[in-house]
């Protein structure tokens, strides 16, 4: 598919691309010239590592006459978990200008007189954009036009963003404390961490709430046995070790690439966590417990260790100007959820004066010859 899609476009579309990426060059490689064609999918289609490459090739040889987007409320699949799209796409040559429609009404018949062609001056179950094709491609397809003046300031300025542990089984390596008294594993062999989004409440993760997850009997220990020999190893724990060998755990996918197979993976302790899919509120957390997170959180690490520093970090990206911003960098999902990966995470727009205000500005520089900012 890789090589298929590298000769019809002439540019490298990466492998993780679905098959509806594809069919959309082979529908596209089919049209007859002045052809149009509707192509309803899903919004990662724009939003995914492949988007810029693909849409700048599509937007260079075919015509982009409109993007037609939906309110949760108009969602064409109300039970399925995706943000829909629609692409009006005509083998002409490319415009500079489209219009990017949002449906906030199902079955609006607004929407039908737009595309049967009828003109009029109001619609009241859509909103119509017109928009400059430059600016909606920096700005993603899926989301609405940006008015805003270009923020100086993102988050990979100030700290470097990292995904959660990944164990390869949870069931035998995150467990309980008492679990872990119950194996005779030692504490010295075990990290605090947190397993799903759900456990954490509110914007802070304090000491209180791993004591409240352990009274619940939610796992809170991650078995940590990295820098010591298995003859090194306590009895107990080598025998759960060879208990985990006959369950033939070495042989799944992410842990046979381990050596030996149960060395765990590391990260620092983060000050702040990030939930990687948002259903609720989406939102940064202060880590005021020391846990490391498992998959469902990100890990964002400050770029500079001082408490004040941190303190001035997490003013700015819990602030609700802040949170707003991650619509231009996530991917859309149903229900308004939202999925943001690290590097995405790490684009996230801060506003120039949330940034002044605490006074993390000082701790840049900007260099004259690249106009990059530099941390002191």
């Amino acid at each position: 598919m890789e090589e298929f899609a590298r000769k019809a476009t002439g540019r490298h579309i990466d492998g993780r691309a679905g098959l509806h990426v594809y069919f959309l060059i082979r529908a596209l490689q089919t049209l007859a010239p002045e052809g149009r064609l509707a192509y309803i999918v899903s919004a990662d289609i724009c939003e995914g590592v492949f988007a810029h490459a693909l849409w700048q090739w599509i937007c260079s040889q075919y015509r982009l006459d409109a993007v037609i987007a939906f309110a949760s409320e108009a969602t064409p699949f109300p039970d399925v978990d995706t943000n829909a799209l629609v692409f009006l796409i005509r083998n002409a040559r490319p415009a500079s200008n489209f219009d990017w429609v949002k449906c906030l009404d199902r079955d609006s018949r607004d929407l039908m007189a737009l595309l049967s062609g009828r003109q009029q001056k109001n619609f009241k179950g859509i909103q119509v954009h017109r928009r400059l094709l430059s600016e909606a491609l920096s700005t993603g397809l899926s989301r609405p036009p940006s008015d805003d003046a270009k923020q100086q300031y993102t988050l990979g300025d100030f700290a470097s963003v990292m995904r959660g542990i990944v164990t390869g089984d949870n069931n035998f390596f995150f467990m309980t404390s008492a679990r872990a008294k119950e194996l005779g594993i030692p504490d010295i062999l075990l990290v605090k961490a947190v397993g799903r989004m759900r456990d954490v409440h509110g914007e802070y993760f304090d000491p209180e709430d791993v004591s409240r997850l352990e009274d619940k009997g939610r796992p809170t220990r991650l078995l940590n046995v990295n820098g010591l020999r298995f003859d090194q190893l306590p009895v107990r724990v080598q025998m759960y070790l060879e208990d985990g060998e006959k369950r033939g755990l070495p042989n799944k996918t992410l842990i046979k690439t381990r050596k030996p197979w149960y060395r765990m993976e590391i990260r620092k302790i983060p000050p702040i966590l990030f939930a990687y899919l948002s259903r609720r509120s989406a939102r940064f957390i202060r880590n005021r417990a020391d846990v490391v997170p498992l998959t469902c959180l990100l890990c964002v690490y400050p770029k500079h260790s001082s408490p004040e520093f941190i303190e001035h970090l997490w003013n700015v990206l819990s602030n609700p100007e802040t949170i707003s911003n991650l619509k231009k960098v996530g991917k859309s999902y149903g229900g308004d959820a939202i999925k943001v990966e690290p590097r995405a995470l790490e684009r996230l727009p801060l506003p120039d004066t949330l940034v002044r205000a605490e006074g993390l500005d000082k701790y840049l520089t900007l260099t004259p010859k690249q106009g990059a900012l530099e941390f002191e």
